[in-house]
C-alpha cells in the first residue's frame, strides 16, 4: 500500500496528476470553462476522487498558480533590488518573458481568462504581488502613460507567449518579448558591463 494513503495524506502523484490534466483543460476550454466533471472524466476518476485533494475549482486553480506565482515573486523581487527604474523595468521585463516563455500555454489563458483575476483578488499577497510586478514597468514612465505601456507590454507578452507562438523556438521567442517590451517602455538594452550589476 502507498505510505502517503496509510499515513493519511493525499496521495502526491495524484494531485500532480490532476494539476496536470487541469493545466491542459484550462488551456483548451479556459479555467471558466472547465469543470470538475470534465478533469473527471478525463483522468478517468469519479468527481467524488477529486474532491478527496480539491473541494472546488478554485482550490484546484490556486494549486496550478501557486508555483507559478512563486516563480513571479522570485522576478519581481530581483528586479525590485536594481537601482534605477530604468533598471528595475528592464529586469522585471527580462525575467516576466523568461517566465512566460517557460509557461507558453497556461500564461496566455490565465491572463486573458476574467474568473482567474476573480479568484487572484481573493488573496491579498497575489494582488500585491501583481500590483508590484506592474507597478515595476510603470514607473519608467510615471503618470497615465506609464500604465498604459505597463499594461500594453504585459498583456501583449501573454498573448504573444500563447498560441501565437506555435512554433517559434524558445530563444528566438524570448529576445522578441524582449525586443518588443523594451520598444514599448522606451527602453534600451543594458550594455554589456550594467547586465553584471545588481
Amino acid at each position: 500500500m502507498d505510505a502517503s494513503v496509510v499515513l493519511g495524506r493525499p496521495s502526491t502523484d495524484t494531485r500532480e496528476r490532476l494539476i496536470g490534466v487541469a493545466i491542459d483543460l484550462f488551456t483548451r476550454h479556459s479555467f471558466a470553462g472547465t469543470s470538475l466533471q470534465m478533469i473527471a472524466d478525463d483522468i478517468g476518476f469519479t468527481k467524488a476522487a477529486i474532491y478527496h485533494h480539491f473541494r472546488t475549482r478554485e482550490q484546484l486553480l490556486l494549486a496550478v498558480l501557486e508555483p507559478l506565482l512563486d516563480e513571479l515573486r522570485v522576478v519581481v523581487d530581483t528586479a525590485q533590488a536594481k537601482r534605477s527604474a530604468h533598471a528595475r523595468a528592464d529586469q522585471m521585463l527580462t525575467g516576466y518573458a523568461a517566465l512566460a516563455v517557460r509557461n507558453r500555454s497556461l500564461v496566455g489563458v490565465l491572463a486573458a481568462d476574467p474568473s482567474v483575476a476573480a479568484a487572484l483578488e481573493e488573496r491579498a499577497d497575489w494582488t500585491q504581488l501583481i500590483a508590484r510586478q506592474f507597478a515595476l514597468l510603470a514607473d519608467v514612465d510615471p503618470g497615465p502613460a506609464g500604465k498604459v505601456k505597463a499594461a500594453m507590454v504585459f498583456a501583449g507578452m501573454a498573448a504573444a507567449a500563447g498560441p501565437l507562438s506555435v512554433g517559434l523556438d524558445d530563444d528566438d521567442l524570448r529576445a522578441c518579448l524582449i525586443d518588443a517590451g523594451r520598444r514599448t517602455l522606451g527602453l534600451r538594452a543594458p550594455r554589456r558591463d550594467e547586465r553584471k550589476s545588481p
